[in-house]
């Protein structure tokens, strides 16, 4: 059984209290971490803080050169990096590899971003001066990253804040901290200097409590839950901190008459069951026109029995197990909740018992139908492997339908028509739309919600933005 150390001042630092990190598919623990409190967190910011000074004065050029190390040596260890994100998350493997490959990719596209940071001249109002507008990094950042996506999290918040001269202290996901640790290997194996990344993993509580009340942190990336980021959000007001909120998402996927029938159902499976559904922009209502619902309904249903269910190491595996027990019952509420309104499962709508892992938290792929719009399923973000469906008539009933939620993450809609494609993504109140596309993520555009969903931007050239400040000057002549 490993055992890992918090990094901090790009050294290894080991505490009495050890946190042990299970793996969701077999409940065994499969290592042991030391945990940070006040005081480690509180080093560690000290560490950024000290590191500011000659990374933030590096030239960008050299900045850039070292993210594309690390974007190198990700790769190097793409295989090694996927098993231990399969161990201790649970997602398969092809999908863990996918995710370390893409986090790479965010590392080297940021490293070309560093080079780009351009200020501006503004015409003055008499020749007696000329203005200047110029950008500089905000300072200390705290990236506070969720267990769904550990490692690919990281790479979004900490390449943009080291392109642009920011360092950074990273809490990860209590329970999995191994893809943030294994990441700083990397940093200390590509010679980044010592103190600009810091690693502390913990309780929440007292870490963000440091993090909050630390005016050495300037800044505050976050992804997780709506709750938790408004707690956030409330705390860095006291010290009036920059903050992004990346929050809980309720995506509608709108299939309409004449979309391709098989083309929206692949685009079910990909949105909706990727990472057992434990994704903040996967599908979470299924809205159908009447005119295709129930041939639609058969295919996707067909389509969702043949995923199979189990350990992420296997090859054969589509959907591995849930993060742990909560995770799991809150499935099975939702379900039984659409059953006892009136709502018809077509398939799956259980805990799965998976030959040996019998302790795994696995769900069965669900899809079910003639939900109404009072059950949980739909006014929930549901982060599991359940699907409700709805039939609707006109794209105005459905448009209204799709924006009844407090968030406003990620939306899809299916169809040929391209006045109602441009129609629907203008009027569906959210910061991505998939058109035809079930997986819109890639690093060179801007991903994001509005509402309570949060705000600020990662990916993209808009994913520096929220790392810089604009400072003016005026010089006289």
């Amino acid at each position: 059984m490993s055992e890992y150390a918090l990094y901090v001042g790009g050294e290894w630092m080991t505490t009495e209290n050890l946190l042990p990190v299970t793996n969701p598919a077999t409940g065994e623990t499969i290592a042991h971490v030391s945990q940070a409190g006040v005081n480690e967190t509180r080093l560690a910011i000290e560490s950024a803080s000290h590191a500011f000074v000659i990374w933030s004065a590096m030239p960008a050029r050299e900045r850039a050169q070292l993210l594309n190390k690390v974007a190198d040596e990700i790769r190097v260890r793409v295989d090694y990096l996927g098993e231990i994100l399969t161990a201790e998350q649970g997602k398969p493997l092809r999908e863990a590899k996918a995710e370390i490959m893409m986090s790479a990719d965010y590392f080297e596209w940021n490293a070309e971003e560093a080079k780009r940071i351009y200020g501006q001249t503004i015409p003055a109002s008499s020749n007696s001066k000329r203005l200047l507008a110029i950008r500089q990094p905000v300072g200390v950042v705290a990236a506070i990253t969720p267990w769904n996506f550990p490692a690919s999290m990281i790479a979004r918040k900490v390449s943009p804040a080291l392109a642009a001269g920011c360092t950074v202290v990273i809490k990860p996901a209590s329970s999995t901290p191994l893809s943030a640790l294994e990441m700083g290997r990397v940093f200390d194996a590509v010679g980044l200097p010592k103190g600009v990344v810091n690693i502390v993993v913990g309780p929440a509580g007292p870490i963000a409590d440091e993090i909050l009340s630390n005016p050495r942190v300037r800044k505050v990336s976050f992804t997780g839950s709506t709750e938790v980021g408004q707690r956030l959000m409330v705390g860095a007001a006291q010290d009036l901190k920059k903050i992004s909120l990346e929050l809980g998402g309720h995506a509608p996927f709108i299939v309409m008459a004449d979309a391709d029938l098989d083309f929206a159902v692949q685009g079910v499976i990909a949105s909706k069951y990727r990472n057992a559904g434990q994704t903040c922009i996967c599908a979470n209502r299924l809205y159908v026109e009447d005119a295709i619902y129930d041939e639609f309904a058969n295919r996707l249903a067909a389509k969702i029995r043949a995923l199979t269910v189990g350990l992420g190491t296997d090859p054969t595996v589509d959907v591995g197990p849930m993060i742990d027990e909560g995770a799991l019952n809150k499935v099975s509420r939702q379900v039984d909740d659409s059953v006892a309104r009136g709502g018809v499962v077509l398939t799956g709508g259980k805990p799965l018992s998976v030959a040996g892992a019998e302790r795994g938290w696995f769900y069965a792929p669900t899809l079910v139908a003639n939900v109404p719009h009072d059950a949980l399923v739909a006014r929930e973000e549901t982060f599991g492997p359940l699907l409700g469906m709805w039939k609707f008539s006109t794209d105005e009933e459905v448009i209204a339908w799709a924006n009844d939620t407090p968030y406003g993450l990620a939306a899809y809609f299916y169809g040929r028509d391209m006045g109602r494609i441009v129609r629907m993504y203008e009027k569906l109140e959210y910061g991505i739309i998939g058109v035809n596309d079930p997986v819109p993520t890639v690093v060179q555009a801007p991903f994001g919600g509005v509402k309570h969903s949060g705000f600020g931007r990662e990916g993209g050239h808009q994913g520096l933005d929220d790392y810089l400040d604009w400072k003016f000057v005026s010089i006289g002549l």
